[in-house]
């Protein structure tokens, strides 16, 4: 005689309230659920992690501890977070495993994007005299509004298209990539060194790469993964 379903052991699922704890507290998802050790490596990682951008702070200044927060603490952040949702928190390094199978990190980007569309419509609002630099020069009128306004809706664009895994995206972004590489060198013929200039170009360059090296997940089998 088969055994009847309710004598079977229930799986596990998804915990959102695990995740939404994580998000306020790195690990305290994984405390509330019980899997304590998972907590306890949770804080270890986050304060490495709190000591390095301390140690950038104090060599290269505000700057280098902002940037590097940025790019690796708020990934990270997620990431626990994502863990502490899965029905069994496997560890950050499985569940980094787990986010890169199912393309979470190009979600990410998506997401920072959309960030970006927001603060810069911001900027453009409070302050509408600012001119965007095109190609060594500052259109006025309505051409350097035209040209304000392209960088809110590509980001928003692109950043509704990574989230979605859409193939348009991938063009969309090379394109806006494209541009934005070409005004910059331009801009560096024109005007030389810049700080904020140098940190445009190589962040675009480092997300260049690394989008067209995850270029396959911009395909229909990755938009079926949650």
């Amino acid at each position: 005689m088969e055994p009847s379903d309710s004598s079977a052991t229930p799986l596990p699922e998804s915990s959102g309230k695990g995740a939404i704890l994580s998000s306020l507290i790195p690990g305290l998802g994984q405390w509330v659920r019980g899997y304590l050790l998972h907590a306890a490596r949770v804080l270890g990682v986050g304060g490495f992690l709190a000591i390095v951008t301390w140690g950038l702070g104090q060599l290269g200044g505000a700057g280098a501890g902002f940037f590097f927060a940025l790019m690796i603490i708020v990934p990270w952040w997620c990431l626990q977070a994502y863990e502490a949702s899965l029905p069994t928190p496997p560890g950050q390094l499985e569940a980094l495993k787990t986010a890169w199978r199912r393309a979470h990190d190009v979600r990410y980007l998506g997401g920072l994007f959309l960030f970006t569309a927001f603060t810069d419509l911001y900027i453009i609002l409070e302050n509408p005299e600012y001119s965007l630099t095109l190609f060594c020069s500052k259109p006025e009128g309505l051409p350097g509004l035209l040209a304000k306004a392209q960088s809110p809706t590509l980001h928003l664009a692109i950043g509704y298209g990574f989230l979605k895994l859409r193939p348009w995206a991938l063009l969309v972004y090379m394109a806006y990539a494209a541009f934005g590489l070409c005004n910059a060198m331009a801009n560096f013929a024109c005007f030389g060194y810049g700080r904020i200039r140098t940190a445009f170009f190589l962040s675009l360059v480092a997300f260049t790469v690394y989008v067209f090296w995850r270029r396959s997940c911009f395909r229909p089998r990755y938009a079926k993964m949650a």
